[in-house]
């Protein structure tokens, strides 16, 4: 990462086995996000309505007890939006193009600082609520990896408990991860496929529906949550 800013309040000490969830933005920038949403309500409200899913997003994280959050920007870090900086670290993810290098890479960077539980979300669902992030949390005590599976066959969270995996926790991130083709109807059930192929335990959120299209933020909107 090139760039980090840390909570000020937290050393390293308090970090040690705590829960943490890994969290993945785009900088909002007209023309630049919800590109497939935009296709039918054009730039400016596609640029609305990702504000209104990061908004959601960061209420149901902000108050997560005993979480340490690790917030990644697409392009560079912004200190003055509405990602409070005593409440979320802040970096920017690896260069590239290459998701599953990013999130491998984000949650590497989790895995060394000794975290037990870490999960991965992106700011795609309005579904998505604090409930069920406590469940994963809930779950990955008894698993070892956790998916959160989306109805368009992806999923809008994914999650590890690195206690369980154990010394192999770099090979399964790699397995998991690496070329990979991603945005596609089976990424979710090769998911799967590599637990099976490692032998790890693994359990199911309820599946979800993430807002790539107009038909899916019409579905969810009124689930969104907003600071007011």
């Amino acid at each position: 990462m090139s760039k980090t800013t840390n909570i000020q309040s937290s050393g390293n000490q308090n970090l040690l086995k705590m829960d943490a969830i890994i969290i993945f933005i785009k900088n909002p920038q007209l023309g630049k996000v919800k590109t497939r949403l935009a296709a039918t309500v054009g730039n400016l409200r596609a640029l609305e309505i990702y504000h209104i899913l990061m908004q959601h997003t960061n209420i149901i994280t902000v108050s997560l007890t005993n979480v340490e959050r690790y917030l990644f920007y697409s392009d560079f870090i912004d200190n003055k939006d509405i990602w409070e900086n005593t409440e979320y670290h802040k970096s920017v993810q690896l260069a590239g193009q290459d998701l599953g290098l990013k999130m491998a890479s984000a949650f590497l960077e989790t895995y060394q600082k000794k975290h037990a539980k870490v999960l991965i979300i992106g700011s795609d669902c309005l579904e998505l609520n604090q409930g069920l992030i406590t469940e994963a949390y809930r779950q990955l005590s008894e698993n070892e990896v956790v998916i959160g599976p989306a109805s368009d066959g992806g999923y809008y969270l994914i999650g590890f408990n690195f206690d369980l995996i154990g010394k192999v926790s770099e090979e399964v991130l790699k397995i998991m991860f690496w070329n990979r083709e991603w945005s596609h109807e089976r990424v979710g059930q090769e998911a799967i496929d590599a637990c099976e192929k490692m032998s790890l335990s693994y359990s199911f959120l309820p599946t979800l529906t993430d807002v790539d299209e107009e038909k899916d933020y019409l579905k969810t909107k009124h689930l969104a949550i907003n600071a007011g």
